[in-house]
């Protein structure tokens, strides 16, 4: 009989510090995000639409300067633009790195008709507060 009874008091023992660690757990679960509240959150931010408009107002003519270089190097008009549009899908993620917006340079096509290049992509802009998408299509002739 004293057997069974010290079983059962183990299994009390057991049960009340399962109770116990919970209850801490569902306090600190609790204070973590309290914690969060505190934090500042500005939910009128415009860091992803400035980021993107730099983007989209200065990407035509940073690919075309690349470019030239590369063209004026030996490269193909296409192959230039290519290599061009590809070094500055890595600057567009540095660039939204430094001002804490993720930026990226989707579903890049470079195609060249009549010796006009033409460049169009997706600008995938986003921070903690929101996210856009957006077309950027431009024109590149080097001969001119």
């Amino acid at each position: 009989m004293r057997s069974n009874n010290r079983c059962e008091e183990g299994q009390m023992l057991l049960a009340t510090g399962v109770v116990l660690m919970m209850s801490l757990l569902s306090m600190a679960i609790f204070a973590v995000k309290m914690a969060g509240i505190s934090m500042p959150y500005d939910t009128a931010g415009d860091d992803t639409i400035q980021a993107s408009g730099d983007i989209a107002d200065n990407l035509p003519a940073l690919t075309e300067a690349r470019a030239q270089v590369w063209y004026d190097s030996g490269l193909s008009e296409i192959e230039s633009v290519q290599k061009s549009i590809d070094s500055l899908h890595d600057d567009v993620l540095h660039h939204g790195e430094i001002r804490g917006v993720e930026l990226k340079l989707l579903n890049i096509t470079v195609t060249e008709s009549d010796g006009v290049i033409s460049v169009s992509s997706e600008l995938g802009a986003a921070d903690r507060n929101s996210m856009l998408t957006r077309i950027i299509s431009f024109e590149i002739d080097l001969d001119a």
